[in-house]
């Protein structure tokens, strides 16, 4: 079986967090991009999209076996480093993962689920992960047949434009806990977070 490329997108600005990088955040001892890039690696062939250099990003994923490639134009939103990041996709790759770089309790398994959903449901074009009740979070895959749309996409929207549009071909999949959205976005997020997973 083909494996299926993982995008991370990991050029965001931390916009909410005053002047503090979120991806290099510590969790469990390393930076947050580099414990997304390496549940991914465990899945598949990982494609990282980061802002352009000089950022400590960049160091954090050294070694790690990731294909990375800056965005020139990151700061316009997610959009952006998803069309680059579909340029980047090996020609058989016979659908793709997105996932955002800053979702701390995803884990393997969680991506390994969503991977599979697409094998079981393969009449859908869309498989995307939920929270326990239902919510609609990452990651999620995208069938081929896509690609020529999201490499057009425009904004900071992400792909939801795409998920409307076929919404009666996403399948949804529903993950432990808050897993598939739990983002930390400010400051009292991180705080949060590490409250209760010191508990």
């Amino acid at each position: 079986m083909t494996e299926i490329p993982i995008i991370l997108l990991a050029a965001g600005q931390s916009s909410r967090m005053g002047g503090i990088d979120k991806l290099m955040q510590p969790i469990n001892g390393i930076p947050l991009v580099a414990r997304s890039a390496t549940v991914a690696c465990a899945v598949g062939p990982v494609i990282v999209a980061l802002p352009p250099e000089p950022n400590p990003r960049y160091g954090a994923l050294d070694g790690m076996d990731v294909q990375i490639f800056p965005v020139r134009d990151a700061a316009e939103g997610m959009n952006a480093s998803l069309r680059a990041a579909i340029q980047k996709l090996p020609p058989d790759a016979p659908a793709a993962m997105v996932l955002l770089a800053d979702l701390p309790d995803l884990t393997e398994a969680d991506l390994a689920t969503i991977l599979k959903a697409r094998q079981t449901h393969p009449d859908n074009l869309i498989w995307r992960g939920t929270t326990e009740d239902g919510k609609p979070g990452h990651p999620v895959v995208f069938d081929r047949s896509l690609f020529d749309q999201l490499s057009q996409l425009q904004g900071d929207d992400g792909a939801q434009e795409i998920v409307r549009k076929y919404q009666d071909s996403v399948y949804l999949h529903p993950l432990p806990g808050r897993n598939a959205l739990l983002d930390l976005d400010t400051p009292d997020d991180w705080k949060d977070w590490h409250r209760k997973h010191a508990l």
